[in-house]
């Protein structure tokens, strides 16, 4: 395991450690001397059955862990662990255009692209980076790339279908690559019936291979087609077929949701990284935990003596 800190400069305050064990023991030392003129408490500790030296000493060091505790939550202390995550960074996009509210996948295949993005989502190992946007005439960021699953859900299920019929594929390439443009390993998740009018679908593809950016479609529709505002609309897969092919990705036609985890499987290649884990949470809630053990043990301090 590897730990580093994301604000290491709070650490500095670690240094007043030696300082409070210093004052501790001196202030002791001087407090007791004067008061022994007055007490006998090794005599008060036979009779009560209480060692208040060690009492005292065991709430110091409570105190000293409430203090490397509390310093080490500022710092973020972070611990890595090697763990199998995936080795691509995804970008989802999501067609919102008028075509998508055809009927012919229950309730309509809007809401069957979004299904399939929250099984997507769900299927991939911690730590994955994902973005989420949509796409009708114009593309729009739905969610920044982020590693975690609920606000991702959470983007994919407020995504909202639009009026616009145009769908244009060359701004949804070019915006993922923009997203992705500091990831290693890029690939994009087309969820479209294909029904592509905008753009230069070449250019498009040829901007991905450029970018190296990996594209894996999803058909959403049928080939019976549904009712839509404007009249049946039938799924276009010669088009999503050719922007996979061209670019190293798979096609899938999602329309059997019993099929869709084997083919979320085929597309999340895995390899073991050093996964980062947060502490400050867990360290802030322990420093909690402290703080009431001591306050306890002051209060059954001062019943018993």
């Amino acid at each position: 395991m590897i730990f580093d800190f994301t604000n290491p400069d709070y650490l500095y305050f670690l240094f007043a450690i030696p300082f409070i064990i210093f004052f501790y023991f001196y202030s002791t030392k001087r407090v007791t001397g004067n008061s022994i003129k007055f007490a006998n408490f090794n005599a008060i500790a036979r009779i009560k059955g209480v060692d208040i030296y060690s009492k005292n000493i065991f709430i110091f060091l409570l105190d000293l862990l409430l203090v490397i505790f509390i310093v080490f939550s500022l710092s973020g202390l972070n611990v890595y662990v090697d763990k199998p995550s995936s080795s691509y960074s995804y970008i989802i996009a999501i067609d919102s255009s008028e075509s998508m509210g055809a009927s012919d996948l229950m309730p309509n295949r809007f809401k069957a692209a979004k299904e399939t993005a929250i099984g997507f989502v769900n299927s991939l190992p911690l730590n994955s980076k994902v973005g989420i946007i949509s796409f009708s005439t114009n593309s729009l960021i739905e969610q920044q790339l982020t590693s975690n699953k609920n606000i991702l859900l959470a983007s994919i299920n407020n995504t909202k279908l639009t009026n616009f019929g145009g769908t244009d594929i060359f701004e949804v390439i070019s915006l993922s690559i923009l997203l992705l443009k500091n990831e290693n390993n890029r690939a994009l998740i087309i969820l479209s019936d294909g029904q592509v009018n905008m753009g230069n679908i070449d250019l498009a593809i040829s901007n991905a291979v450029d970018n190296h950016l990996i594209i894996n479609t999803f058909g959403i529709g049928t080939d019976t087609g549904g009712n839509t505002n404007f009249g049946v609309s039938k799924i276009d897969e010669y088009t999503l077929k050719l922007i996979s092919n061209k670019t190293g990705g798979k096609y899938f036609k999602a329309n059997n949701f019993a099929q869709m985890n084997d083919s979320f499987s085929s597309l999340v290649e895995l390899e073991n990284k050093l996964v980062r884990f947060p502490l400050a949470i867990y360290l802030i809630v322990a420093s909690i935990i402290l703080f009431i053990l001591r306050e306890f043990i002051v209060y059954f301090s001062k019943v018993v003596i």
